[in-house]
């Protein structure tokens, strides 16, 4: 795709060239090398992004449920006809490793789930005398990270659209280049002007612009949880609805009658999704104690289905960090690890000895750690997982219940009843069991992980608001 200075932005149903005129530089993680510039946007550039869709929204508001499904169909075909050259974005810019095409496939997705959601969803139900209407909330500001770009623009996109509500999409700059593919697919759609608006910028700049705007009554944002407690707080004064998909520190639970190696791989795997820059990433578990030999053995056997590398390369599971900042993030854990006391079991610091260029970590395993450790308690977001020894069931919870998120879990066991009611003490938005997913299910966070929820009805309700019709 070669080096290039992307200076378009997408206002209003045509790319425009942002007002602002700084320069952000974009990286190969898996070389370090500069491939690019994305010239960002600016108050200026958010403010006509805001005025587009506020124009477009009486017209797209009234639009029928045949009219909705038709649009989020010409969207998801666009974005399938450009799924190559999205795979090669996400490999350039993210360094996602080739067997990672779910990360295009789940954008494609995303658009067929609201499809499907929306076939039969009831915008008015019926409540005693009184008709009740799903209506749109209005303008929906949504504000991206960059761990996995294509699919959060596919998803808030399309569950807003669904709702009869317009967009300002703020992406992450860091994600300029897959944006930019993104973008010029959804194009393509032929949406009316001011539906959809993308605007890349800087968040302390555009996305504080779309937070304190009192033309957006909706922010749909996932990333950090600091920065969603400040968009809680700007967002206080104009009583915005909120849906925050927050950080996590997820445990895998693996009881005392699952097959070790079978239970080891999943919670490994669940740990390593994404090269572990994932909210959802399974970074603590916990084994039995009267098995933690056996357990510790078959983590280090398991580590040589995890191999970081060359993004390119069919082998790699695991790949570079998305940038310089992030890679030395991760190193700090690694030896903030050591310093407490917990033991290596593979990784450490520094670079993969056949990897000195990038951003790539070595895959690290910390046996013995306690959950006081700054490892077991904080979003690392890279290769770095912790294995905790429990002693009975009730031990389990406590330590896994044991932390300000509560994002995701995953449970492994021979027994699918026990399991449950295993899961079902776990406090957490969503928990799989024995790798089960179901990607229409409800998805947000307790505590710190966030409020709202996204995917499915349940992500499509947090668009609307209801009006009750009283006779």
């Amino acid at each position: 795709m070669g080096t290039k200075l992307i200076n378009k932005i997408y206002i209003d149903g045509a790319f425009v060239t942002p007002h602002g005129t700084e320069l952000f530089d974009l990286h190969n993680p898996a070389t370090g090398q500069v491939i690019g510039q994305v010239q960002l946007a600016d108050e200026v550039d958010t403010q006509a992004a805001v005025t587009a869709a506020k124009a477009a929204l009486p017209a797209w508001s009234r639009t029928t449920r045949e009219e909705r499904i038709d649009a989020l169909r010409r969207l998801r075909d666009a974005v399938a006809a450009r799924r190559e050259a999205l795979l090669q974005a996400v490999r350039l810019e993210y360094g996602a490793p080739v067997r990672n095409e779910w990360m295009v496939d789940s954008a494609i997705g995303a658009f067929e789930g609201m499809i499907k959601t929306l076939e039969t969803f009831a915008f008015t139900r019926q409540v005693g005398n009184a008709v009740v209407e799903m209506v749109p909330v209005g303008v929906a500001g949504l504000i991206t990270p960059w761990n996995s770009d294509m699919f959060f623009i596919a998803d808030k996109m399309a569950t807003a659209l669904a709702g009869g509500n317009t967009v300002v999409m703020k992406p992450s700059e860091m994600s300029a280049t897959q944006t930019w593919v993104m973008t010029e697919a959804l194009h393509e759609a032929g949406l009316p002007a001011g539906v959809f608006n993308i605007v890349t910028g800087r968040g302390d700049v555009v996305g504080t612009t779309i937070t304190r705007h009192p033309d957006v009554p909706k922010i749909s944002f996932t990333g950090s949880t600091s920065v969603g407690k400040a968009i809680f707080r700007d967002s206080a004064d104009l009583m915005k609805s909120l849906t925050l998909e927050l950080g996590g520190k997820s445990p895998s639970i693996i009881l005392d009658d699952a097959d070790m190696d079978t239970a080891m791989f999943g919670a490994l795997s669940s740990g390593f999704v994404n090269s572990s820059q994932a909210c959802v990433a399974g970074t603590r578990i916990l084994v039995p104690e009267s098995r933690y030999d056996e357990a510790l053995k078959a983590a280090v056997e398991q580590m040589s289905h995890f191999p970081v590398g060359d993004p390119a390369d069919p082998a790699t599971a695991i790949g570079p960090m998305v940038s310089q900042r992030q890679w030395e993030r991760v190193q700090g854990y690694i030896l903030r690890g050591i310093e407490e006391g917990a033991r290596l079991l593979a990784g450490g610091p520094g670079k993969p000895e056949d990897l000195p260029n990038g951003y790539f970590v070595r895959p690290t395993l910390f046996a013995d750690v306690t959950n006081d450790m700054a490892i077991a308690r904080e979003e690392i977001f890279g290769p770095v997982l912790s294995i905790l020894t429990y002693t009975d069931e009730d031990h389990a919870i406590e330590i896994a219940n044991d932390t300000d998120y509560g994002l995701h879990g995953y449970v492994f066991s021979a027994d699918q009843k026990r399991a449950l009611r295993i899961a079902s003490r776990i406090e957490a938005g969503r928990v799989s069991i024995n790798g089960g997913y179901e990607p229409l299910s409800p998805f947000g966070g307790f505590k710190q992980s966030g409020i709202g929820r996204e995917y499915g009805s349940y992500g499509l309700e947090e668009f609307l608001q209801t009006r009750s019709l009283m006779v």
